[in-house]
């Protein structure tokens, strides 16, 4: 690790910044101990509170673990996927809502990242998968289920697909599009959307799953999208004519 040479700032991001190309770097290994806050303080040149508000950030990300007692002290963590999913879909929700992104532009980004999936999906999914999307799916018909009980559920659905491919690179790059990006449509659509078509559409996808019929599934999301993308046009239509 680096010592900070820079005088001004915020010290505690850039020894964060420091220890996270360490990790990355591989000079600091998995379950390998950082060096005291006495230590780094004095190897940074800074307070020792400033250091601590720099284990806080990376503990933040999940890079590091702290453990008390003797034997105690900071660790970098063994970071799994599903660890980084919560990150993944904070700034990419972020993203969306500080910046100008049109519903088309999302549905096809959504969809084009989905649909690379279903393929996988067809031929790797599980019965646990299965059930998790038929059970979503009977969620999503009951008739006093909430707009947001159901949007929740659209997302469970679209994450079992994503997670039936069981490839978890793309589970995790695809969080950000199916967590962030949906409920994102699913609140422009949800006033005008017809369930029932959601849902068949939804019963369309999984039964092409079991039936390990990846160009049935395909189509069915296909065909989703364009609705979605119509509902989306004619819902923000109608708020410009007001």
């Amino acid at each position: 690790m680096k010592n900070s040479s820079t005088p001004q700032g915020d010290l505690s991001a850039q020894i964060a910044a420091s220890i996270r190309d360490a990790i990355i770097a591989g000079d600091l290994i998995v379950d390998a101990r950082l060096p005291s806050e006495a230590e780094l303080a004095e190897q940074f040149k800074v307070s020792r509170p400033t250091v601590r508000e720099a284990l806080k950030r990376l503990a933040a990300q999940a890079l590091i673990r702290t453990q008390r007692g003797a034997t105690g002290g900071a660790f970098v963590n063994h970071l799994k996927y599903p660890d980084a999913y919560a990150q993944q879909i904070t700034t990419s929700t972020l993203l969306l809502s500080m910046n100008e992104v049109s519903i088309a532009t999302a549905c096809e980004a959504r969809f084009a990242l989905e649909r690379a999936c279903t393929r996988l999906s067809a031929e790797r999914r599980s019965a646990d998968h299965l059930a998790t999307m038929r059970a979503e799916m009977f969620r999503q018909s009951q008739p006093g289920l909430s707009d947001e009980a159901f949007c929740a559920s659209d997302v469970a659905f679209h994450r079992a697909l994503v997670d039936g491919a069981q490839n978890p690179v793309m589970s995790y790059q695809l969080a950000g599009a199916v967590e962030a990006m949906q409920p994102l449509m699913n609140m422009i659509t949800f006033t005008a959307r017809s369930r029932e078509k959601i849902v068949a559409l939804h019963g369309q996808i999984a039964d092409a799953l079991e039936a390990q019929n990846a160009a049935d599934a395909d189509a069915a999301l296909t065909e989703l999208e364009a609705y979605t993308i119509s509902l989306a046009r004619d819902v923000l239509d109608a708020h410009a004519r007001r």
